[in-house]
C-alpha cells in the first residue's frame, strides 16, 4: 500500500489540475460571453 505522503503528492497534483481547467474554462466562458454581449450590441445599433 501506497505511503500517505506519496497519496497526499498525488492528491495535490489532481487538485492543482482540476483548479486550472476550472480556471481555464471559466475564462473561456467570460470571453465568449463579453464577445457575444458585443456582436449584440453592435447588430442592435446598425
Amino acid at each position: 500500500m501506497a505511503d500517505r505522503s506519496s497519496l497526499k503528492f498525488v492528491g495535490f497534483i489532481f487538485a492543482t489540475i482540476t483548479i486550472a481547467v476550472m480556471l481555464t474554462t471559466a475564462m473561456v466562458v467570460k470571453t465568449h460571453a463579453d464577445g457575444y454581449a458585443v456582436e449584440t450590441t453592435a447588430s442592435i445599433q446598425e
